[in-house]
């Protein structure tokens, strides 16, 4: 009798046992469930605030669960690459060109979101439509939004991310140890980096470097501060492309980030530097998907908002001082030389001027740098149709064209340097021969010259920042063309100069 008790004991203990470790089955299996399905951004009522700091869900997902991801890694391990790599980036990312406010722990065009239960970070439209003005080396930075990020070296920014990533000193232990002590990564979390994040993540950066190693090991030129090249990266991440395999002239492809204020007077102009596309809102997605956006993970509704502010957002006004009696002399001559392509002053409160306007100049005209122009195709523009099949998104307005748009100049003070490729430094400089125009300056600055409308570009360095050296000499970066108004005398130049501050 004692040993059948026994036995009866044992089997209810293993039942018990086998109960006990089914229910925490089940709940570990529903913990991980609920974990991996939230999809919760970090929201801004302030929608200056969603600019600079909202998803626009570019955070494809890096974990064990994801596919090949964005530019990014998680949250926690973007936090922590800086210390991983000092001697990579020592001065952090503000040494990039990223701008960084005080209180945030992220820069300007960086959003975080909680997704397939990780915190994790990607690009938004601030990172390259905002930057700083300063009107001396010592001046206190003014954040301006909407504006060319001509400090930003975003081709380094990636290229520092992925080394990092990849460096054998990046790992799970190193990510741990950089935590806060209150206030880090949640359960879930730590438990993957425990379980081989940081392997997977390898991987999948390893995957995104082999796709764009064209753009990143010294086969095309440098996009150095300020610039992007807008649609290679588009070929091998969203089109899976073997850019090695494309003619070299259409790997080169780097120009200057717009501005993105003032939209509304512009739907229906042509978009882009070669106006290859006539809808603000196609224009908007399509630039989402170069941020690192899929079809998949794309956040539409935050994307709306950003596009209804930006709608009405005015140009910054000249925040220096302007002599009035010159401007006035200057916009005479603007409006023999000018106006037809480009509207004038008026612009900014939305009244369009000038017949050509938004229309594109034929590269035979305008004759400035065609390397940008060649770099977008009409093959690649058909593929772009594929990207948003049966949907409301499907693109249906891009085009292959012959040249460059005509763009309005509200807030041009601002948009410097000059031309699509940013070849020419100041607006002064403009209006002379391509031979007279500098050959070579720095890019990256954020002091303001006053007196030739453009950022100071004859300092390599300052205060520990290093500036691009931008070399006209080297392909795409071709300083030639649009030749109006250089053959006027000095003082109109001058005059025509201050009357531009008033845009």
């Amino acid at each position: 009798m004692a040993g059948s008790s026994f036995w009866t004991t044992c089997r209810s203990v293993v039942r018990w046992a086998l109960w006990a470790a089914l229910v925490v089955f089940v709940a570990g299996a529903m913990w991980v469930a609920v974990s991996i399905s939230v999809d919760r951004p970090v929201t801004y009522s302030d929608i200056v605030e969603h600019f600079k700091y909202g998803s626009i869900g570019s955070e494809p997902g890096v974990s064990l669960l994801a596919p090949v991801g964005g530019a990014l890694p998680p949250y926690w391990v973007f936090q922590a690459l800086p210390s991983v790599c000092r001697d990579k980036l020592p001065g952090g990312y503000a040494s990039l060109g990223f701008v960084m406010e005080p209180g945030h722990d992220l820069p300007v065009g960086v959003g975080r979101r909680r997704r397939l239960g990780i915190d994790q970070v990607g690009f938004n439209c601030a990172l390259c439509h905002t930057n700083t003005v300063r009107a001396s080396p010592t001046a206190a930075p003014t954040i301006v939004l909407g504006m060319p990020a001509n400090t930003l070296d975003l081709q380094k920014a990636v290229q520092f991310v992925i080394d990092c990533t990849l460096d054998n000193r990046l790992t799970a232990d190193a990510v741990r140890g950089r935590l806060p002590k209150a206030g880090g990564p949640s359960l879930f979390e730590r438990a993957l980096l425990r379980a081989g994040l940081i392997d997977r993540l390898k991987l999948q950066t390893l995957a995104l470097r082999n796709r764009i190693a064209p753009l990143l090991d010294g086969r095309v030129p440098d996009w150095g501060r300020g610039r992007v090249d807008t649609f290679n990266p588009y070929k091998a991440v969203q089109f899976n492309w073997d850019l090695a395999a494309l003619p070299a002239s259409e790997r080169i492809g780097a120009a200057d980030f717009p501005s993105l204020w003032n939209q509304q007077p512009r739907e229906g102009m042509h978009l882009h530097w070669d106006g290859d596309n006539t809808s603000v809102d196609e224009r908007n997605l399509s630039a989402a998907l170069g941020a690192g956006v899929t079809p998949v993970t794309v956040d539409h509704a935050s994307l709306q908002r950003i596009r209804d502010w930006i709608w009405t957002l005015p140009p910054p006004k000249y925040p220096f001082a302007i002599d009035q009696t010159l401007a006035a002399r200057g916009a005479s001559i603007y409006a023999q030389y000018c106006i037809d392509c480009h509207a004038d002053a008026r612009f900014r409160e939305g009244v369009k001027t000038g017949a050509r306007v938004g229309l594109i100049t034929p590269i035979d005209e305008i004759g400035t740098d065609r390397h940008r122009l060649d770099s977008y195709t009409a093959v690649f523009a058909d593929n772009q149709y594929g990207l948003y099949p049966d949907s409301t998104y499907r693109f249906s307005h891009f085009r292959k064209t012959d040249g460059y748009a005509n763009q309005p100049l509200d807030g041009i003070w601002a948009r410097a340097p000059y031309l699509h490729n940013g070849s020419v430094p100041t607006l002064r400089a403009l209006l002379d021969a391509p031979a007279d125009r500098p050959s070579a300056f720095y890019r990256g600055n954020d002091v303001y010259d006053q007196a030739d409308g453009g950022f100071v570009w004859t300092m390599p360095t300052l205060d520990g920042r290093t500036f691009f050296r931008y070399d006209t000499s080297i392909e795409g970066n071709g300083n030639g063309g649009h030749l109006y108004g250089t053959s006027l005398p000095p003082d109109d130049k001058r005059a025509l100069v201050e009357y531009l501050k008033t845009f």
